[in-house]
């Protein structure tokens, strides 16, 4: 099998973190909301984020396999931060008289996130966790600041007390706000607990608000990050997961881009009698209507086979047995190939589709895939 790579102006596109608009809506752990103008000029809610999966997408990613590499994380180190605990008291230093509430340090870390200033947070982590997210690349050092106030975007940070004196931290970046409210501090020894809520956009007035809980441990006097829920902060599994993630998602686009590609292209026969001789011709079209060269069935980028860290190529299959050639064009299939760019990081696996919608693939570390590779089962399709 042979594929006519399509060229048409392809542009890199850089690739995006997991967009949290995703997250079920039923999860309530935290929430965040957009404020936008309307016409009119009123300010309108235009984008809510349900951050009840904050552990989810922060420590779990929506599968088990994350939790038991954190859980089994936290066994290893949970001697050691023991031992820190103890050792750590005996001697409190400047720093950490200047800040004798935990909350302060939390609230400066959530501050630090909110702006995305990574050295600036590193500060706040244990020195195993601070040197473990120094050496992460700049994109996921953003992506975990990210994660932790659930914004896109660098924020600006606004802290001040509700009534009974909790810390609350506010940022805001781009319409965006995400509204963190302390509890009180829970203390054990060394050790120190604090729940935080954000109140669910929309919610009646005095509904039970979720939380999560942050602990701190006091290292050299200061007190760092250690803990989120009931797992420790183990910052290398998070990022492995997150890659991971991240990578199974640009795959899954990549497969949604391979059907698009192929109703775009049975359309255009439907409407031609002829499949296109590259996907160029499925793209817009620069005047009023549509046409056999532009047919306005695909956007730019698409058309052009590249999106999404994939590369898209196209090849018909001759229909057999048609003598007239009128007819064989109307008959005949096509093959779809969606190969990484950069493989491991814009994706791993590679992905063959035909004319009959059979989809197959696997990692060919960067390879082609064909109609030899193993048939991928995908999900059924959710009925309206």
């Amino acid at each position: 099998m042979s594929f006519a790579r399509a060229e048409n102006g392809a542009r890199d596109r850089k690739l995006l973190m997991p967009v949290f608009s995703t997250a079920p809506s039923s999860s309530k752990l935290m929430s965040s909301k957009r404020m936008s103008s309307t016409p009119s000029g009123t300010i309108a809610p235009a984008r809510q984020f349900s951050l009840g999966v904050f552990l989810a997408v922060f420590l779990i990613a929506g599968t088990a396999a994350p939790v038991r590499v954190c859980a089994q994380t936290a066994a290893r180190q949970l001697p050691a931060v023991q031992s820190a605990v103890v050792q750590s008291d005996s001697a409190p230093s400047t720093s950490a008289r200047s800040h004798p509430d935990p909350a302060a340090a939390l609230a400066d870390a959530l501050i630090a996130a909110c702006r995305q200033d990574p050295s600036e947070f590193a500060t706040h982590l244990t020195a195993e966790g601070a040197a473990a997210f120094r050496a992460l690349p700049q994109a996921q050092r953003t992506a975990l600041l990210r994660r932790f106030v659930l914004l896109d975007d660098p924020g600006k940070p606004l802290l001040s007390a509700d009534a009974a004196g909790h810390t609350r931290v506010r940022c805001e970046a781009g319409g965006v706000v995400s509204d963190m409210h302390f509890g009180a501090t829970q203390m054990q020894d060394n050790l120190a607990f604090i729940p935080v809520e954000v109140p669910e956009a929309g919610a009646p007035a005095g509904e039970e608000k979720q939380s999560v809980r942050f602990g701190l441990v006091r290292e050299s006097g200061e007190w760092k990050l250690l803990s989120l829920g009931l797992l420790l902060l183990d910052i290398p599994a998070l990022a492995r997961e997150w890659e991971a993630n991240d990578i199974s998602a640009l795959e899954g686009t990549a497969i949604a881009h391979l059907r698009e590609i192929a109703e775009a292209l049975k359309s255009y026969q439907a409407a031609y009698g002829k499949l296109p001789d590259t996907l160029a011709e499925l793209g817009p079209s620069a005047g009023v209507g549509a046409s056999p060269d532009k047919a306005g069935l695909l956007d730019e980028e698409l058309a052009s086979g590249e999106n999404g860290g994939y590369d898209f190529r196209y090849s018909i299959v001759t229909a057999p047995g048609e003598a007239d050639e009128s007819e064989r064009d109307k008959t005949s299939g096509f093959q779809l190939a969606a190969t990484p760019k950069e493989y491991g990081h814009g994706g791993r696996k590679s992905f063959y589709l035909d004319a009959q919608g059979v989809l197959r693939g696997a990692d060919k570390s960067g390879s082609v895939a064909d109609e030899n590779d193993p048939r991928i089962a995908e999900p059924p399709q959710n009925q309206p």
